[in-house]
C-alpha cells in the first residue's frame, strides 16, 4: 500500500511538472508530446510450458502475477497530424505465486519489469478529441529477481529471466485541454510476450524451466504537454 502511494505521488509530481511549462511553448498541433500517467499493470504469468529435473514439484499446479500500480513517463514525436512514434518508461514490480496444488506459494519474489517499447501510432481528429491506435515491439527487460523460502528449500539457489521480445497494441484518447498544448489522455496496451524462467542450485546447473504467458494490460490516465 505505501509503494502504491508513493508511486501516485511521483506520478502527480509529474503531472504538476507538465503543468508548470510554460504555455506559450504549448501547442495542440506540436511536434513533441510527453505524457505523466497513472497505470494500472494487470498482470497474468501462467505457466504454459515447462521441463527440467524438479519439474514434478508443479504437477497439479501453475502460477499467476500480481497487479501493481506505477508512474508512467511517455515521450511521442509526431511525423505529421496522424502519425507518431512513442516510447515509454515505466518499471513494475511482481511476484509470481503458485495456483493449484501449489495455491498461495510464492514462487519468485521481487521481479522488477522494464518494458522496451516503440509503438507507432496513427491518429484522428474529431475535434474536441482525438483518438490513436497503435502497435510496435517490446522487449521486457526482468532485474531483481530471487527466489523464494519454500523454492530455495528445494535446491534452488537462483532464477534467471532473459530479456524477451513481444509485440504491444495499444488504443487511446488525447483530449487537448485549450490551447496551450497540455491535454488529457487515456491509454489502454497490451502486451504479448513469452518470458522463460530458468531455476538453477548453486553450482549452476539448470534444475527447472517454465515459460510463463505474460501479456500484462496496462491501463492508464493522466496529462500530456504538446509543444
Amino acid at each position: 500500500m505505501k509503494r502504491t502511494i508513493r508511486q501516485a505521488v511521483l506520478a502527480m509530481g509529474g503531472a504538476a511538472a507538465l503543468m508548470g511549462a510554460p504555455a506559450q511553448a504549448g501547442t495542440p498541433d506540436g511536434t513533441w508530446q510527453v505524457k505523466a500517467l497513472l497505470t494500472g499493470v494487470l498482470a497474468d504469468g501462467a505457466i504454459s510450458k515447462s521441463g527440467g529435473p524438479a519439474v514434478g514439484v508443479l504437477a497439479g499446479s501453475n502460477a499467476k502475477a500480481n497487479d501493481n500500480v506505477v508512474p508512467t513517463v511517455a515521450l511521442e514525436y509526431f511525423f505529421s497530424p496522424n502519425i507518431s512514434l512513442e516510447t515509454i518508461c515505466c518499471m513494475t514490480a511482481h511476484t509470481v505465486t503458485g495456483t493449484g496444488a501449489l495455491d498461495g506459494v510464492d514462487l519468485v519474489t521481487d521481479i522488477h519489469v522494464i518494458p522496451a517499447t516503440l509503438a507507432l501510432k496513427a491518429h484522428a481528429d474529431l475535434g474536441a478529441i482525438k483518438p490513436y491506435v497503435g502497435a510496435g515491439p517490446a522487449v521486457m527487460l526482468f532485474v531483481d529477481k530471487k527466489v523464494s523460502a519454500p523454492v530455495a528449500a528445494l535446491g534452488i539457489d537462483s532464477v534467471d529471466i532473459a530479456p524477451r521480445l513481444g509485440a504491444m497494441v495499444q488504443a487511446g484518447v488525447d483530449i487537448p485541454l485549450g490551447a496551450t498544448g497540455l491535454g488529457f489522455s487515456v491509454d489502454v496496451k497490451r502486451y504479448f510476450v513469452r518470458p522463460v524462467a530458468r531455476f538453477k542450485d548453486a553450482a549452476g546447473a539448470e534444475q527447472l524451466w517454465t515459460r510463463h504467458k505474460l501479456d500484462p494490460l496496462l491501463l492508464s490516465a493522466g496529462l500530456s504537454y504538446r509543444f
